[in-house]
């Protein structure tokens, strides 16, 4: 099979794992160019070792590159801001975009979830909502496809040295954005989320925390849809899995948590308790990162698809 070359933008954290993910584990994607800002980024450094194309240029530099027009899919790992700005430069150029940024330009996409749909309907650029979103929207469907959600909550804690500054400037993106793929992805009809940067030493591994309030249901199918939805995401991350059983707390009438949503009470009779952990797969990144980790396994499982989409295209 013909590679299909890609480009990433953001010579960052993320930027550089996904880029060591391409070069280790697709047998699909080719590295064209690694982009950034920062002449004397570890980045950049590293893929001119692993004899990368690169520029420090940002998008205009990568524009400018030898090969540019051969490059069929741009990741941009940058920031939200800078993501509305890049997304401009290349739109005349018919580039497929992953967006690992909390901009949103495009539709989300979570690959268990959504990726078949947004392949189907030709979509040029994706968006992976945010590495809380990654970890947790998937749970949030898997009980909504089982029985009405009206309200979703999740809880992402990370390792405070896992967030580069990146994160850190985007932290109002990164719960307005989980919120909103919460019900437009996840299926719940309203959504919360909330981010907590862990200082502890040694760094804590990525949890993540769903609520999900739910009428009466069958808890054995509700408990069965959550566990393989853990198992299909495991099939790209593989660090991905239950802390502990999935847990139903029954709410009396009168709860305060009636106020979460809006409807009528009686709707709601049961809480769901799902407690995840993400390892990283330690590719560049420590394992204690997997907020960063599953956001370019989740990238990389996009563009893999993308591009087998294309080279089916070609020879058909």
């Amino acid at each position: 099979m013909t590679k299909t070359k890609v480009a990433i933008i953001g010579s960052g954290n993320i930027g550089t794992d996904l880029m060591i993910k391409v070069l280790r584990l697709s047998d699909t994607l080719e590295m064209a160019a690694m982009v950034g800002i920062d002449p004397d980024s570890d980045g950049l450094a590293r893929a001119a070792r692993l004899k990368v194309p690169t520029t420090h240029e940002g998008v205009d530099g990568l524009i400018r590159m030898d090969g540019f027009d051969d490059i069929g899919i741009v990741f941009d790992a940058t920031s939200a801001k800078a993501h509305v700005e890049n997304a401009k430069r290349l739109a005349p150029y018919g580039k497929r975009l992953v967006d690992l940024t909390p901009a949103a330009i495009g539709p989300y996409v979570v690959p268990p979830v959504n990726l078949d749909e947004h392949l189907a309907n030709d979509v040029d650029n994706l968006n992976l909502v945010t590495c809380g979103g990654q970890a947790t929207i998937p749970i949030v469907h898997a009980v909504s496809r089982i029985t009405p959600v009206p309200y979703a909550e999740i809880v992402a804690s990370i390792a405070s040295k896992s967030a580069g500054p990146g994160t850190r400037a985007n932290i109002d993106e990164f719960t307005e954005t989980i919120s909103a793929a919460i019900e437009k992805v996840g299926g719940a009809q309203r959504g919360k989320a909330i981010i907590v940067l862990n200082p502890a030493e040694p760094p804590l591994i990525m949890r993540d925390t769903v609520y999900c309030l739910i009428g009466d249901a069958d808890q054995e199918q509700v408990r069965a849809s959550v566990e393989g939805m853990v198992d299909a995401v495991a099939e790209y991350v593989p660090g991905y899995r239950l802390k502990q059983q999935v847990q139903f707390t029954p709410i009396p009438a009168g709860d305060p948590v009636h106020t979460l949503f809006t409807g009528d009470a009686s709707e709601v009779t049961t809480k769901v308790s799902v407690f995840l952990e993400v390892e990283g797969a330690a590719h560049y990144l420590p394992a204690y990162a997997g907020n960063l980790d599953i956001m370019t396994s989740a990238a990389l499982r996009v563009a893999e698809r993308i591009a087998q989409r294309f080279f089916t295209e070609v020879t058909r």
